[in-house]
């Protein structure tokens, strides 16, 4: 007879890993299965030198965090361990973000922390502690898929505002089959008011914000710290080459940026593009930014069937390119010379190299999540380059 979880066998007879990074959110998943009679043990990892975070709110993994989930594995009653992660978190994640914006892209570190350090080295280490689920407090949710043929899917989570999902499409079909996300299902509200009946010293405490490595909210420093000599000089230049001004390095900006540029010409402009290979910030107006087709890489499917049976039917599609923005409908398409690509219907602004794009199956609700990519390349729309010519020229 199957659990609560979807496995078989009695919750005292099921160990169940759970990743708890001293917030709310892990901390009443942990307090649930506890309370649900599982064998339940918390694990924290420490992932970077935490010092400069100790005591700034609002940055997630800081010292306190291991202090606090250590204090909430007491009060409910299970085995707490602290992992040193710190060399692999260096490694897969700080290391790769750096490159990736010393390339002029716009990294998005938590996709690439969750699938290479919770969801492939964390879950061995669950696995190596003979346990038969990782839990998270991820806003996600998980479910058998229907027909009884095994295989389990992702929604989104049931409040829209809190949804992770963005973050999570690379996670494998395998992964799924031993992930589990309680709080998928719940609000926010819900889960804080959980943490108080638990009597969780957690209960209100701020929500993370910041990407966790970087306490200062300041992205360039730590990337002059890392890469010294990436923050080199260069050009500002219109959509046809006409230099503006300069600058002092392509990481001090990102696509769609519009204030600190240093340049003037009477209108307002626009980070359209950043060349790593001659240092040149591009900018122009605002049509300039509208984005028709992405192309994609490191795809991961998780609709039914194969990605490249989903080519073939060209499916209509929801695709996110941004955590904060609704899905917006598109279709799938074979690039030039292999590849995927998405085809925006009603265009984006602002999308950048680097960023993730994630794939829906409906626009609203809890949508299930039919995988996604990183955007390698993006692909102006033909009419939005005229509009942007005739702008730039009427700005001079």
């Amino acid at each position: 007879m199957l659990n609560s979880l979807d496995i078989e066998g009695r919750p005292s007879d099921t160990r169940v890993v759970v990743a708890m990074s001293g917030g709310v959110d892990s901390s009443v998943t942990a307090a649930l299965l506890a309370d649900a009679g599982y064998d339940v043990v918390g694990i924290t990892l420490q992932l970077y030198d935490h010092g400069a975070a100790t005591h700034r709110k609002g940055a997630c993994c800081a010292g306190r965090d291991i202090h606090d989930a250590r204090a909430v594995a007491e009060r409910i009653g299970i085995p707490h361990y602290v992992l040193d992660y710190e060399s692999r978190f260096k490694e897969a994640v700080i290391d790769r973000f750096a490159e990736s914006y010393v390339a002029g892209e716009t990294p998005v570190p938590c996709v690439e922390c969750n699938q290479s350090i919770k969801f492939r080295d964390l879950l061995e280490t669950a696995r190596e502690l003979g346990a038969k689920i990782l839990a998270t407090g991820h806003y996600v949710a998980s479910r058998a898929l229907p027909g009884g043929g095994g295989g389990r899917a992702l929604y989104r989570a049931r409040e829209a505002e809190r949804d992770q999902s963005y973050f999570l499409f690379a996670t494998t079909r395998a992964q799924l089959d031993l992930l589990r996300f309680p709080l998928g299902d719940r609000t926010k509200a819900e889960t804080r008011e959980l943490a108080r009946r638990f009597g969780l010293s957690v209960a209100d405490k701020q929500d993370s914000q910041d990407i966790c490595f970087v306490p200062s909210g300041h992205y360039a420093d730590v990337i002059e710290r890392l890469r010294p000599g990436a923050a080199g000089p260069g050009e500002i230049v219109d959509l046809n080459g006409r230099v503006l001004g300069h600058h002092d390095g392509i990481i001090h900006f990102t696509v769609g940026q519009r204030r600190g540029l240093g340049v003037a010409t009477g209108s307002p402009l626009y980070v359209v593009r950043l060349d790593a290979g001659s240092r040149r910030v591009v900018v122009g107006p605002r049509a300039a930014l509208r984005t028709s087709r992405i192309r994609l890489r490191e795809v991961n499917w998780l609709g039914d069937g194969t990605i490249e049976q989903a080519l073939q039917q060209r499916p209509e599609v929801f695709v996110k390119v941004r955590s904060t923005r609704p899905p917006q409908p598109a279709w799938f398409r074979s690039g030039s010379g292999g590849g995927i690509e998405v085809e925006l219907i009603a265009g984006e602004d602002g999308v950048s190299p680097g960023q993730a794009c994630a794939f829906y199956d409906a626009a609203e609700g809890q949508a299930r999540v039919l995988g996604g990519g990183m955007i390698a390349r993006t692909i102006a729309a033909a009419k939005t380059q005229n509009a942007a010519g005739v702008a730039m020229a009427a700005a001079r």
